[in-house]
């Protein structure tokens, strides 16, 4: 099996796992990028997984099913190009062998899933079979997706179930952000040595045209904001930035670090 990302308009990635001549894709917002890779490879695609309802994540689910037949699966509690099966927390979705566990993540949007491989695709020269993750906005390497619909406590709630997935859990988003929110994350932690580290890490790889993603969950839990708001030093930074009492509740401070983070220029 291999992972391959797919780049679609200015900075999405549509996730690809290839099984033998079949394939999966997630969040397929254009349909192009998948036809390519498909005719290039020889390959079936045999099902798309989808997170949320957002045009740039669903825009192409029509057209490839009408075309391929792929079963679709996507987010009960959201519209989704029908037909496709819906699914839910403690739901599951098997294809090609590979059994998927859904998890509900609403605060981007509302109904917004995500799916965990617990044993994930090769991705890279000796990646082994480490977990998959497709968490499409709800989080990003170095931040978090806006909250268009949900609220701050969905949010941090969402954020805290995918931070308890393994360390070496394979972070696969559905954007380019990194390096973006990065520079906001070192200006919440400026002191944090594994920021610092991993920064310069995906700003290298940018510089050579490569994706900074799939991330890594352990990586991310040292390094994303949003995954350390209870952190003493994230806390403190963010009570000072919002003027935010000590005794703020940890909600609060989420909803004050998604704040600065929307203001951040």
């Amino acid at each position: 099996m291999t992972l391959v990302p797919l780049p679609a308009y200015a900075d999405n990635y549509i996730w690809m796992l290839q099984v033998g001549h079949d394939a999966i894709v997630v969040d397929p917002g254009d349909a192009q990028p998948v036809f390519h890779a498909l005719g290039r490879g020889n390959l079936q695609l045999a099902a798309i997984l989808v997170t949320h309802h957002h045009p740039d994540h669903t825009g192409g689910v029509a057209a490839l099913h009408a075309a391929t037949g792929a079963t679709v699966y996507g987010p009960a509690r959201e519209r989704i190009p029908e037909p496709f099966t819906p699914l839910a927390q403690g739901d599951h979705a098997e294809v090609l062998g590979l059994r998927f566990e859904v998890i509900d993540i609403p605060g981007h949007t509302a109904g917004h899933i995500a799916f965990f491989l617990p044993t994930g695709a090769p991705h890279g020269a000796g990646a082994g079979t480490a977990p998959l993750l497709f968490c499409g906005d709800t989080l990003f390497s170095g931040g978090c997706g806006r909250l268009f619909e949900g609220t701050p406590a969905q949010m941090l709630d969402s954020l805290e179930a995918l931070s308890a997935l393994p360390d070496d859990t394979r972070v696969c988003c559905g954007h380019e952000y990194t390096l973006a929110n990065l520079r906001f994350a070192q200006s919440v932690e400026p002191t944090n040595a594994a920021l610092t580290q991993y920064t310069a890490h995906c700003e290298a790889l940018r510089a050579h045209g490569e994706p900074t993603l799939p991330s890594q969950l352990g990586t991310e839990r040292r390094i994303n904001p949003f995954l350390r708001s209870r952190e003493a030093s994230v806390s403190r930074a963010v009570r000072a930035h919002a003027g935010l009492p000590e005794q703020a509740p940890p909600v609060e401070v989420f909803a004050a670090l998604r704040q600065w983070k929307n203001e951040f220029r």
